[in-house]
Parts: C-alpha cells; structure tokens; sequence
C-alpha cells in the first residue's frame, strides 16, 4: 500500500480554519487546535443567532401591532382574533408595516375586525 503524505489537504483545511478565526483574540486566532474550538464554538451562536433573529423580528412586529391597535381602541388579540374571523389572511411582519406606514389603511382593517367579531358574537348569542 502506497505511503499517504498529506501536506496540501491539511494545510488547506488549517488556513480554511485559520482564516476563520482571524480577529480573535490571542492565541485563538493563530493556533490551529485553539481556532479550531474557537470557530465551532463561533459557529454554534451563528446558528441558533440566525433563528433567535426571527423570534425577535416577530416580537417586534407584535409590539408595533399592538401599539398601534391600541391607538384605534382594540386590543391585539381581539385585532387577531378578529382578522381571522373576516378571512383576512395577513401576517403580522405585513400588519406591523401597515401599522407604521399606512394608518388609515390599518385603521380599515381594525374596522373588518370589529364588524367580524361583532357578527361573530351575534351569531354566538343566536345559538344559545
């Protein structure tokens, strides 16, 4: 069986590490093994970064709902509640732009809401 020397291959995958770790701290950023758990470590908090990113868009976006909700006399969850109740199938990224760039178009939509819930409670006393 033929001799396997692996000079390219590793140095390759040393400098690939290497460069990732550029900028860290002391000895992180120059040897191999220290940037190596470095890197991982760095890239584990990328990961679950990218996904805490999106829960805290939606909270924001829940908070600008809210907000302005309030200023035309409803509460968020009624808003919601109602909203899905006429059909209206927007989601709430679309309902917080609406909320800051469009009032009167938002104030329209608490309007669908209201008249929603209302038939909705209509109906609900009909029943009994």
């Amino acid at each position: 069986m033929p001799r396997v020397k692996r000079g390219t291959k590793r140095t390759d995958r040393r400098r690939k590490i290497l460069k990732r770790a550029s900028g860290y701290f002391l000895t992180k950023s120059k040897l191999y093994q220290a940037a190596q758990e470095a890197v991982e470590r760095g890239l584990k908090f990328a990961y679950s970064g990218r996904k805490n990113k999106k829960r805290q868009y939606r909270s924001l976006w829940i908070v600008r709902i809210n907000a302005a909700a309030k200023a035309n006399s409803i509460s968020y969850s009624q808003l919601i509640s109602g909203l899905k109740k006429a059909g209206v199938e927007l989601d709430r990224k679309m309902l917080a732009d609406l909320a800051v760039n469009d009032a009167p178009g938002f104030t329209a939509l608490v309007g669908t809401a209201k008249a929603a819930l209302e038939q909705h409670q209509t109906h609900e006393a009909l029943k009994k």
